[in-house]
């Protein structure tokens, strides 16, 4: 029995299942964690979220940025409501097809986090003054809204980069705001703890007082290992005890990867070439 972590697919299908030849993946007996972005941006988004839900019963999957905005986009259309689309968006072949609703449904009952032994999986990050439990409780916050009756309402509220800095004190929409931001979207802190959600680029590019959201000084320190993706512009892959960065730029040209959680070691393909 083997785990894999794998990093963003955002619409990859057939990386992905030359991956799982490759890894020569056992429904009977391994098991995958996908990173999130499961869709947008690459060439199928449909044929990757059905393959992924048809695997359901082994994988663990925790929801990225682009499989909310989907699900964002997705009730906005049955509600008759404005959601403020990107133009770079290609997932509509998910809302036009006609096992849309399983699909999603499924999908907005994914967790944010996930937790075993000594793995934490997250699609971004962690915010740097949270420790373990908190990110637990704090992406518990969010998960119960989502799979609730105000979910619709989430949604609506969910944009935006405000506000900046965590307070326990924080509240109603702007609460949830900053939690899902923070697991899902963020890259970069401050040295005073927030969170600049502009910048996305690699860290030799950056203004010196944008920092790593790891490498944060005074930055909660946890055991085991964090699994992230979504920067697949962090391309300074030097070690950093703890922090596996899965997301290596399938979409753009480069790979697709699956660490190893008992080997401790890379499987990677050939990413999506236009």
């Amino acid at each position: 029995m083997a785990t894999y972590a794998i990093g963003d697919i955002q619409g990859c299908r057939v990386e992905l299942e030359v991956l799982l030849e490759l890894i020569n993946f056992d429904p009977t007996a391994d098991q995958l964690w996908f990173a999130g972005d499961l869709v947008n941006r690459g060439p199928d988004s449909l044929g990757a979220l059905r393959l992924i839900h048809s695997l359901r019963d082994c994988s663990v999957i925790v929801l990225g940025n682009h499989d909310l905005h989907l699900l964002a986009v997705f009730e906005a259309g049955k509600n008759a409501t404005q959601i403020k689309q990107n133009p770079k968006d290609n997932f509509y072949t998910i809302l036009d097809a006609p096992d849309a609703d399983q699909l999603l449904d499924w999908l907005r009952f994914r967790p944010l986090v996930h937790v075993k032994d000594d793995y934490l999986l997250v699609h971004a990050g962690v915010y740097p003054l949270w420790s373990r439990q908190e990110i637990i409780d704090y992406a518990g916050e969010v998960e119960r809204v989502l799979r609730g009756k105000e979910y619709s309402e989430f949604f609506t509220q969910m944009y935006g980069n405000q506000p900046e800095k965590w307070s326990s004190d924080l509240t109603g929409n702007d609460r949830l705001r900053f939690i899902t931001n923070s697991l899902t979207r963020m890259r970069y802190c401050y040295q005073d703890y927030s969170l600049d959600m502009l910048c996305k680029g690699p860290v030799s590019e950056t203004p010196e007082d944008l920092i790593p959201w790891f490498k944060v000084k005074g930055r909660i320190k946890h055991q085991g290992y964090i699994l992230h993706g979504h920067w697949a512009a962090l391309i300074e892959k030097e070690p950093l005890a703890g922090i596996i960065s899965l997301d290596t730029g399938c979409v753009w040209g480069n790979k697709l990867s699956a660490w190893c959680l008992e080997e401790k070691r890379w499987y990677s393909v050939a990413g999506y070439q236009k």
